[in-house]
């Protein structure tokens, strides 16, 4: 198992992974395989090249089949510029319990400190992904509250946790700066 930052040269993999993810998972995403199927392949590609606010990494097996995939967003606007979100994490059900989602997330965590100024990663959730708030908070975030009917599947309402996870040392308390 291996982790790598997908490029434009990885879209179809990634496309496909990504379309599974919305098949299997529906409530764990805002987003629907009917609109994600929608998007075409050049978009894709320009979306998966890297830059310094946002990146997506793909967990491979040893047979280099695309397993797991998450995505990390930097704020650009300068008063918030310190966050970061995490999105659109997946792993193949096939490949669940071996500790892809921890990797990946290890990963994501560790680039995100060497970015200066960064310090909070946020990242939502399905409040009944259970799996996936223990995995969470074993690597540090806080759930800060949840929002109720977040995302209506269907008829049915789901409530969303809300976490974030502070990448750098407490500050110090004083004239509002901490």
């Amino acid at each position: 198992m291996y982790i790598r930052t997908l490029t434009s040269a990885d879209a179809e993999i990634y496309r496909e992974l990504r379309l599974q993810s919305l098949l299997q998972n529906p409530e764990a995403f805002l987003s629907t395989y009917e609109s994600e199927f929608k998007i075409s392949i050049v978009t894709t590609r320009i979306r998966l090249e890297p830059a310094d606010d946002h990146f997506t990494l793909g967990a491979f097996d040893t047979e280099e089949k695309l397993v797991g995939i998450i995505t990390f967003f930097r704020e650009s606007r300068p008063k918030i510029l310190h966050k970061a979100h995490v999105y659109s994490v997946y792993v193949d059900p096939g490949t669940r319990q071996q500790g892809v989602g921890r990797l990946l997330m290890l990963e994501l965590i560790s680039r995100a400190k060497a970015l200066p100024g960064l310090e909070i990663l946020n990242l939502t959730l399905t409040s009944t992904n259970l799996p996936a708030k223990r995995l969470y908070e074993s690597l540090g975030f806080i759930c800060y509250g949840t929002e109720p009917r977040a995302m209506k599947l269907g008829e049915e309402y789901l409530d969303e946790d809300l976490m974030y996870l502070q990448i750098v040392p407490e500050l110090q308390e004083g004239n509002g700066n901490y």
